[in-house]
Order: C-alpha cells, then structure tokens, then sequence
C-alpha cells in the first residue's frame, strides 16, 4: 500500500507552517511514531525554508510525500533555476554560525539527503526516512505486509 501526498504551495512563508502541518496530521494519521514525525516535520520546514530563502521568482513551490509503508520520502521542489550543489557551499555551517545549519538539520535528521539540479525546472531535494509502525496503527491494520514485513 502506497500512501501518497501533493502540495501546490506559493512562496510565501505562511506556507511553510501550513505544509507542515498537513504533513504532521497525515503521518500522525497514519500511526507513525511522534519521534519519528518529528524528524520529518523540522527536516520539511528546512526544505521550505530553503526554498523561500534561495528559490528565484514567484512561482509555487511543490511538496511531494510518499509513505509505502517501509520509508516516507518527500521531495521539494522549487521552479526557480536550478544550482549545482557543488559549488553552492552544502558543507556544513562552522559551530559559530548563524545560519546555514539547515543542511546540517536534513542530514541528521533524515536517513538520506539529495539535491538535484534541473536547470530548467529548479531544484528538487529529496528526503528518505525509514518508519516503524505500531502493530495496532492504522496503516498496519490496512496493509498486513507493514506489521509483518518479509
């Protein structure tokens, strides 16, 4: 079972909050353990933030998640021009910094991180994060395979 989630989003930072929560109530839904959607709620708002933050014009960003039962993975997606990661600093931010500590943020938080550069279209970051479920949640309830996977 598949369980999948698309936001249209403006660029605007009253967004942010606004797809965190959808996503928050969606997995809380589902049964998915509160740590574990927390991790995923914080890695998102860095993904957005990102977005608001480096994305070029004003057109509407896209969040996509998609739960099938063993990972969540979610890409944000931005229409601006795209960059090369590369040469765009994604080292981590120094101790004393101030700010650039989102990237940090993903990587720990998340089981992979990946920035992809389209030039025409933006740029997509994806997250990946494992899950377990309670035997008595209700996606487990839903899809036997979840509760008992080979």
């Amino acid at each position: 079972m598949e369980v999948t989630l698309t936001l249209a989003l403006p660029q605007d930072h009253l967004s942010v909050p606004l797809a965190r929560r959808i996503l928050s109530r969606s997995l809380d839904s589902l049964g998915i353990d509160r740590d574990t959607v927390s991790d995923i709620e914080l890695a998102l708002t860095e993904a957005c933030t990102n977005v608001l933050d480096h994305a070029r014009g004003d057109d509407d960003y896209v969040v996509s998640v998609g739960i099938d039962g063993r990972m969540c993975t979610i890409e944000v997606i931005d229409r601006g021009t795209g960059f090369d990661g590369s040469l765009h600093g994604l080292a981590d931010a120094a101790d004393s910094a101030e700010e650039g500590r989102g990237v940090q943020l993903m990587r720990a938080l998340m089981d992979h991180l990946e920035f992809q550069s389209r030039p025409i279209t933006g740029t997509v970051v994806h997250l990946e994060k494992r899950l377990t479920w309670p035997a008595d949640s209700p996606i487990a309830r839903l899809d036997p395979e979840v509760a008992n996977p080979r």
